[in-house]
């Protein structure tokens, strides 16, 4: 029996399950089983189904009628259905949803249901094997009317299709629907549902992440890194183009080479589907929010083998900061083709624009952030606007060689522009900070400083998949190749040390207006003394092999290994036309193996174990000019994984203890800005807790908690036995969603409400301040309106931090030093509105 399979509980009772079928397609037929009990299909319950796509009908039949239904048919494809209003039984549903389809229906002895095409006469369905199954309806993950929390499957942590419940690794996937119900914008909202994730952004951007500890500022889109430096390139990650964002925890060099130890993130985007979809909602709130999302995809041609997608977003807000703002624009066409059933070829444009200012954030006095309002900021309303401007470019072929193996070559370039953003403590023309002590640290001496940075990426992978049975024993079997060059340069102009005589302004009644001459002067002004160019290069080449076997369909076994060359390179010039090859480069090599195992003694529970490591190259030099050896992680996990209520509510308890070696830090001690220091050797350890599906048909919930205990453990500057800053000791959130259903007066109605909980934090590796805990509470409300022809429209309302509670999000990784700025307040209570039109 394949491994794939879907579990079901042996312990559940007929009779507390709501009706059961399964679809099994089998060239034009489609069977399916019904609940054992024959008095269950006689109930009735009342269904309101707009009329509309004849498979999109029946999918919401299935869904409202708590039943099982999997597959795609043929047979509805381009069919219609007048949908269903009132109150029915299962069989009365089933025969007016088919109405003037050309299918029909009948029930055989078993009380199985089978459907097929009514002119035929064939009696081809009863000879397909009717399986009786129970739980809750399972369907496509990726499709736009699913609005169910739970997933199953997920392709990041061994790059197959694997259900998550049988891979001995921690990994967590927040769905669409999650992100459409918290109105998630960007993935730094997204990822407050997992565990162990905590922002760290810079300049205001959300471009880096903590994960078990560790600051990762690699994303990855689709299985490949789309930010090659990471060195916090100021691109933020927009939502509207995402179907889910899935974590890896732990080491991912195995399958993804260089990575921080921490984990993976990796945005899965939305694909053209061959049937139709169009989506437009409004989005309105505080601060003159304003955003406009679009969704549009369907088949081409007439038999389906070419398809579209087209998303997108445009948004414009202020911010409760002073003077920031953002306006950006984010557009994503793809097509994929399929010539024949064993291939598939896709191609994306992502591309995305943002005219803002940087936020320079608040800053610590004493052991704590300032006394001042959040609200407050120091940089200028005469800053000029910064500007941001990313280009994804992919492309992904598929070829089924034959039922058992699969060829997949993915490729991706990403071209990311900054101007004002970058790794710099002092950044575009935002201001410098420093607190004068002769002042009692009421003055706040700045300085101006512009800066631009030009970013390309090019990753590509070739995977080869495939199934196989050898002496009783099943094998699901990768092997790749992969590579990737990513090249950067950094201008910089400014004094971005030294404080500016007449830019001084008072931290309790400022006073604001610099004068233009000094944004003049300090764009004639090279830094460093004219060597104001820095390139960076990197060049990796990785192979790699895994295989996962699976024994008496309840040991899972999975192994593998990596092999890495790497060659990276930082150079200073004073042009950009400097010529790549006189770069200094260091090149490094590594192996990075991982072994994991999986027991189910039970259909409902896995326990697993798993041991990796990782290998991570370093971009930097030492203040002497000397380059770092790469880092090395290593780490050790155990954990536990449920699936309870028919596989609806899915569970991780996991404990694990990460180590990383050789970590590398910005040197603060040193005037070079891209001078780094090797801190020795640094240790997370913590368990951790994620939940997510439905309890209920109507109830669903996504929760987490997590204990980290992260802290530099060999040192040569002092800090051994500091925490690591921004990670909290205990952080955790959960959150509810209650749709009615059931209740005639109140049906399309949704309430949702969430707690998102942080404990206190250090502000930097020095120890020197905190950032205090808290607790913020989130809420929403929507209601799902049936307008006929297919169509719906949703009006929802949020409201994130209800309680309006103060509180601070992060640090900035890259401003952190004397004097200790960077520090960024979370948003005061927030509304916003919004309308969506599907059909």
């Amino acid at each position: 029996m394949s491994h794939t399979h879907r579990r079901c509980n042996p312990g559940s009772r007929p009779s507390r399950l709501s009706h059961a079928i399964q679809g099994i397609l089998l060239a034009s037929a489609l069977t399916a089983s019904v609940a054992a009990h024959g008095e269950e299909t006689t109930n009735r319950k009342s269904y309101h189904i707009s009329g509309g796509s004849l498979g999109q009908a029946l999918s919401q039949f299935a869904r409202d009628a708590g039943i099982l239904f999997t597959g795609e048919s043929k047979l509805t494809d381009g069919k219609t259905s007048k949908g269903l209003d009132g109150e029915y039984t299962v069989e009365e549903g089933f025969r007016k949803l088919l109405a003037g389809s050309g299918l029909t229906y009948t029930i055989t002895a078993d009380n199985s249901v089978a459907i097929k095409v009514a002119e035929s006469g064939s009696d081809a369905a009863s000879t397909l094997p009717a399986v009786k199954v129970t739980g809750q309806a399972v369907y496509d993950e990726n499709d736009p009317y699913n609005k169910s929390y739970t997933v199953t499957n997920s392709t990041t942590a061994t790059k197959t299709d694997t259900p998550i419940f049988d891979t001995p690794v921690s990994i967590q996937v927040v769905p669409r629907v999650v992100m459409n119900d918290q109105k998630a914008t960007t993935i730094k909202d997204a990822l407050e549902n997992v565990s162990s994730i905590r922002p760290q952004s810079s300049l205001g951007l959300s471009n880096g992440y903590i994960v078990r500890g560790f600051r990762n500022g690699r994303i990855y889109r689709n299985g490949l890194v789309a930010n090659g430096l990471g060195i916090g390139e100021g691109a933020q990650f927009d939502s509207a183009n995402l179907e889910r964002v899935e974590v890896l925890k732990g080491p991912a060099a195995v399958l993804f080479g260089r990575i921080e130890p921490g984990g993976l993130i990796n945005l899965v985007t939305k694909k053209p589907r061959d049937e139709a979809y169009h989506s437009v909602e409004q989005r309105f709130g505080s601060y003159d929010f304003y955003r406009t999302e679009w969704d549009a995809t369907d088949a081409i041609t007439d038999d389906k083998s070419l398809s579209y997608r087209f998303t997108g977003s445009y948004q414009n807000n202020k911010s409760f900061r002073d003077f920031n703002f953002n306006d950006r624009v984010l557009v994503n066409p793809s097509l994929t083709w399929r010539p024949s059933d064993a291939t598939e070829i896709s191609l994306d444009l992502e591309a995305l624009h943002e005219d803002y200012q940087v936020d320079r954030g608040l800053f610590a006095i004493g052991n704590r952030p300032a006394p001042i309002p959040v609200s407050r900021s120091f940089i200028d309303p005469n800053d000029p606007v910064d500007t941001n401007s990313k280009v994804n470019l992919g492309f992904n072929l598929t070829h089924a060689i034959n039922e058992n193996w699969t060829l997949r070559n993915r490729f991706l370039a990403s071209f990311v522009y900054d101007k004002n953003t970058s790794v710099k403590p002092a950044n575009g023309f935002t201001v410098t900070q420093f607190l004068d002590p002769s002042t009692g640290n009421r003055t706040y001496s700045r300085n101006i400083f512009s800066q631009t940075s030009n970013n390309e990426t090019y990753t590509t992978n070739l995977d080869l998949t495939g199934k196989f049975d050898l002496w009783g024993v099943n094998h699901q079997t990768l092997v790749g190749l992969d590579y990737l060059r990513a090249v950067g340069t950094y201008e910089f102009y400014g004094d971005y040390q030294n404080p500016v005589p007449g830019l001084e302004i008072d931290i309790y009644n400022p006073v604001y207006g610099i004068d233009p001459s000094y944004y003049a002067n300090a764009l004639a002004t090279p830094s460093d003394g004219g060597a104001n160019n820095y390139l960076f290069r990197d060049d990796w080449y990785g192979v790699y092999f895994q295989d996962h076997i699976t024994l008496w369909d309840k040991v899972h076994i999975l192994g593998g290994g990596r092999y890495d060359w790497a060659r990276t390179g930082l150079g200073i010039g004073n042009s950009s036309s400097a010529a790549d090859a006189a770069l200094p480069s260091r090149r490094d090599e590594g192996f990075s193996p991982r072994v994991g195992l999986l027991y189910q003694p039970w259909t409902w529970v896995s326990v697993y174990g798993n041991w990796t490591t990782s290998f991570g190259a370093n971009n930097g030099v030492t203040s002497a000019g000397t380059t770092i050896n790469p880092e090395i992680g290593e780490q050790f996990e155990a954990g536990l994984k449920t699936e309870f209520f028919d596989q609806r509510l899915t569970t991780t308890l996991a404990y694990y203890h990460l180590t990383k070696e050789n970590l590398m830090t910005r040197d603060f001690n040193s005037p070079d800005p891209f001078a780094s220091a090797a801190i020795g050797k640094a240790r997370s350890q913590g368990i951790e807790l994620d939940m997510t599906g439905q309890i209920t048909d109507e109830l669903s919930i996504v929760g987490n908690y997590a204990f980290t205990d992260a802290r530099i453990t060999k040192d040569f500057s002092g800090l051994q036995g500091n925490r690591l800053n921004n990670v909290p000791e205990h952080s955790g959130s959960l959150w509810l969603k209650y749709d009615i259903r059931h209740y005639e007066p109140l049906n399309g109605w949704q309430f949702g409400v969430g707690v998102f909980a942080v404990g206190q934090r250090q502000g930097d590796n020095d120890n020197t301040f905190v950032l205090p805990g808290y607790a913020r509470l989130d809420a929403f409300t929507a209601y799902h309106y049936p307008i006929g022809g297919g169509k719906q429209l949703t009006v929802q309302f949020n409201i994130r931090n209800l309680l309006d509670k103060t509180y601070y999000e992060s640090t900035d990784p890259f401003q952190n030093a004397p004097p200790r700025v960077g520090i960024y307040p979370g948003a005061p209570l927030t509304a916003m509105g919004s309308i969506r039109l599907e059909f």
